[in-house]
């Protein structure tokens, strides 16, 4: 086998173990907690409770710990029934995992929180049957009480490209590829960044992401967003894909996407929302179908156009039309830069920040011819 190959082999069977390895090797149960959100009055939660098994604590650090963490990954599995007790601040409540071993949360705050900053750290304490308790922490996301707009963002084929033309490139590059190798498209960050602060570079927007990408692929578009200098947020994923042994077949995915858009907005009642997709899917026909739905919430939407064909194009402007009379703009452009323009044209973002948007495409092209 030839040298580059061998090294490459290495670093896909490191990103692979990676999860193992943030568990410190624990054997029996173990909390993963995902990014919550919410408000001053209540905030949603999502994580699982994995038990695997055996030990590597014997193994050096190395190819041998890795691969024997991916076997255990592998062979790991969602615990069910198993009791967790969640609390932020003073406020407190008890779930129970689903038979895959997953837990969701509402929890109502009825008592102050300590501090008002925007991340806050919520507590959580697993209760396996006949094992000792597990402990945890889960980070959730408030928008300041000013905030007046938010956004909500898809990630494939809208902030980082996935290929959702070509099925095969797709999966290869959701869970082969790594985080660092996975290309945001040009002038990205530099859009998203100016969105999360507004023009004034102090409202710190909300900025939620939805996807239609496994749970299993969270911790790697973490990286991804982190190497790319995008803005975090709650990661909301639309379906759990299983391929685990319990669950070897994708739940389905219809109408997911819009059902985590409403129950944004009707938490978020006071924001409009700008909403960001591409043409690839279906994200122009949900988008339309929420603007219809909840009127003058809606500011505006971005549609990335990915490889649209003639007719694809005209139901697009047909669309369009119909949503310009409704009041809200969707703008259709394979560039960042136009919705920059956008941006600014009203009041979402300031002059500087379009200046920025260039700037990093022109930087981002010039990596890639060099």
């Amino acid at each position: 086998m030839s040298l580059p190959l061998t090294r490459l082999l290495r670093k896909l069977l490191h990103v692979a173990a990676k999860p193992m390895r943030h568990s410190q090797g624990k054997d029996g149960c173990v909390i993963h907690a995902y990014r919550g959100y919410g408000s001053r009055s209540e905030v949603f939660l999502m994580g699982r409770i994995f038990q695997q098994p055996g030990s590597r604590s014997q193994l050096a650090p190395g190819a041998g710990r890795d691969l024997m963490d991916v076997a255990r990954r592998m062979l790991r599995w969602g615990k069910g029934g198993v009791e967790v007790d969640v609390s932020l601040g003073d406020n407190c409540t008890t779930v129970t995992t689903d038979r895959d071993g997953y837990f969701s949360v509402h929890l109502p705050l009825t008592s102050p929180l300590v501090h008002e900053g925007q991340w806050q750290t919520a507590q959580l304490i697993a209760r396996p049957p006949k094992q000792a308790a597990v402990e945890g922490e889960a980070q959730i996301y408030l928008p300041p009480a000013s905030t007046r707009l938010g956004v909500i963002s898809d990630i494939d084929d809208t902030v980082m490209h996935t290929g959702v033309a070509n099925k095969l490139k797709m999966l290869y590059r959701l869970f082969i590829e790594s985080a660092e190798r996975r290309m945001a498209f040009p002038g990205v960050a530099a859009l998203y960044q100016a969105l999360h602060e507004g023009p004034d570079g102090q409202q710190q927007r909300p900025l939620l992401y939805v996807s239609r990408g496994p749970w299993s692929i969270y911790e790697m578009l973490e990286i991804f967003f982190q190497h790319n200098r995008i803005p975090v947020g709650p990661i909301l994923f639309l379906r759990e894909w299983g391929l685990t042994l319990q669950r070897p077949l994708p739940k389905r995915s219809e109408d997911h996407k819009q059902a985590l858009i409403e129950k944004m907005l009707d938490l978020y009642d006071e924001m409009q929302f700008l909403l960001i997709g591409d043409s690839g899917q279906h994200d122009p026909e949900v988008y339309a179908d929420v603007v219809r739905r909840y009127p003058g919430r809606i500011c505006a939407i971005y549609i990335r156009q990915i490889g649209d064909s003639d007719s694809r194009k005209a139901e697009l402007a047909t669309l369009s039309e119909e949503l310009s009379v409704l009041g809200c703009d969707m703008l259709l452009s394979t560039d960042s830069l136009d919705m920059a323009r956008h941006a600014y044209a009203n009041d979402y973002i300031d002059a500087a920040s379009v200046e920025m948007v260039r700037a990093e495409i022109e930087h981002q092209y010039s990596d890639v011819a060099a």
